[in-house]
């Protein structure tokens, strides 16, 4: 509705619904959210009442926000409140105004209704959903239907493909001139695993160009791009980024800063609030990136246990089919390797001490991880041999080279210093260990109980928080031998550890001799 409305001086704007704008300085994260009097004039005049969508604008900038209400004394007349996630997007000056409106209405939201009733989407049904999206027209509650849909009725192969094109079209392209262009990932799950930093020295070492997105830790202990970041900068934009592989062969950088499949990004945040991860989705998410930059050999990593995300060797399979299927629709040749996921990967789980079991293995230290080196290098000899630097069955051994000979460490070295820099991981000032309650034979391990200790011990958002695994599965322990170590920044944040840890004392199983 066009309306005329008076601003707090007195002023009168034909035309256009007028508010001064007010930075509020609340953290909604990734959502816009704004707030208007519940007397607002403009409120009354246009329908708006709380979780109303809106259009804000400045100048030849806008975002779709979620509408919330407050209580008169809580704003002046004529102002309108911004989260720090609608004040950014925006680039609002301090002072200024900004114009409100209502949005155009979703068409694609009738695309969503057909999947909710089992109807396939279409190509471009399917691509106008995720344009909406990006342009962050649908709110939380339409993101969360539309995730709840398609893990309900999971997706063909045809609409995995459209998916996986409509993600990689709705964000930013690298290309590269040269060829093959590699790249791995782990579809996760696994507490440390943090393989990526090894096998991009390893790989990179050898000759193949490997640019390397990977994502922060959304509810993990750490991910790729927090480790990384304990020890140089990741936070690159694409300028940077092409710099930093030009001069040497690859990087390992936060695919946020870079913007590839924002779309992506969208949907993790709620699939991972709802708790859902659909096969489909997950196969779109994972080859849209790797397409998104510019890779054409793929390594996929599927670990599997029972308390990993894939949790049997038929459901690898068959997600190990789709992916592979999906990626040759896009040129990329993929091949998958099934893993073990019973247990962490290394010793470290939290940025810093994952940092440090990468800087043992490229350092070659007699204590270094074995699993972890092991796993590197099996990743890194299938990289090898797919980008055609190597034939097959010689990969490992090509690998193993790079590591024994220094070359790895080398060049990592050298793309941390191309990135910003080499840092030290900081190292924490609380520790506990924890004690094994009984004499016996380590069987099980939860991997995801034991996750959540190195969250409430601080992990990822402390750098140094997480903890430090002793034991391994078929290892004998003895009553009062420590099964892992907790590290924290802060005592109450290894208070809260501890007392999850009493409430829940069998993340390790173990049988009696």
């Amino acid at each position: 509705m066009i309306t005329e409305t008076k601003t707090s001086t007195g002023e009168t704007k034909q035309g256009v619904n007028i508010l001064h704008a007010r930075r509020l300085g609340i953290d909604t994260q990734y959502e816009a959210i704004v707030f208007m009097r519940s007397d607002c004039p403009i409120c009354h005049s246009e329908g708006f009442s709380a979780q109303t969508r809106i259009r804000v604008s400045y100048k030849d900038q806008s975002v779709i926000a979620t509408l919330f209400q407050t209580a008169p004394d809580m704003l002046e007349h004529g102002e309108i409140g911004l989260s720090e996630s609608a004040w950014h997007r925006l680039g609002i000056l301090k002072g200024e105004t900004v114009s409100i409106c209502h949005p155009r209405p979703l068409d694609s939201l009738s695309n969503l209704r057909s999947k909710i009733y089992g109807r396939p989407l279409e190509a471009n049904a399917v691509r106008s959903i995720f344009e909406d999206i990006v342009s962050g027209r649908y709110s939380d509650i339409h993101l969360a239907s539309f995730i709840t849909a398609c893990s309900a009725r999971p997706l063909d192969h045809s609409e995995m493909v459209a998916f996986t094109g409509a993600m990689t079209d709705a964000g930013d392209r690298l290309q590269w001139d040269t060829y093959p262009v590699v790249d791995k990932h782990c579809v996760g799950g696994l507490p440390g695993n943090r393989t990526s930093p090894i096998v991009v020295a390893i790989v990179t070492a050898c000759g193949l160009t490997m640019p390397k997105t990977s994502s922060r830790a959304i509810t993990s202990p750490a991910g790729t791009a927090d480790t990384m970041e304990t020890l140089a900068p990741v936070d690159l934009d694409i300028a940077a980024m092409r710099r930093v592989v030009e001069k040497e062969g690859g990087c390992i950088v936060w695919g946020g800063a870079v913007r590839l499949s924002p779309a992506d990004d969208t949907l993790i945040r709620i699939e991972r609030a709802l708790g859902l991860d659909s096969e489909g989705q997950l196969v779109a998410s994972v080859l849209s990136k790797k397409i998104a930059a510019g890779s054409t050999h793929v390594i996929l990593d599927l670990p599997v246990g029972p308390t990993a995300k894939v949790r049997s060797q038929n459901a690898a399979h068959a997600l190990s089919r789709d992916l592979v299927a999906v990626a040759l629709a896009f040129d990329v040749e993929a091949r998958t390797v099934i893993s073990d996921g019973r247990q962490p990967i290394g010793r470290g789980i939290g940025p810093a001490l994952e940092a440090r079991d990468v800087l043992s293995v490229l350092q070659g230290a007699t204590d270094a991880p074995p699993d972890l080196r092991d796993k590197s290098i099996a990743l890194a000899g299938h990289l090898l041999e797919l980008g055609g630097t190597i034939e097959m069955g010689s990969g490992v051994k090509l690998a193993e080279r790079a590591l024994a000979d220094g070359s790895a460490w080398n060049k990592f070295q050298g793309i941390c210093e191309a990135q910003g820099g080499m840092r030290r991981p900081p190292e924490a000032l609380h520790r506990h260990p924890v004690f094994a309650k009984e004499s016996g034979k380590v069987t099980a391990i939860d991997n995801r109980r034991l996750a959540k200790v190195a969250k409430l011990a601080g992990a990822p958002g402390a750098k140094a928080a997480g903890l430090e695994v002793h034991t391994r599965i078929g290892t004998a322990v003895c009553v009062g031998e420590p099964l892992y170590t907790i590290h924290a920044e802060a005592p109450g944040e290894l208070d809260y550890s501890l007392e999850y840890v009493q409430e829940n004392n069998d993340i390790f199983e173990l049988t009696e001799l």
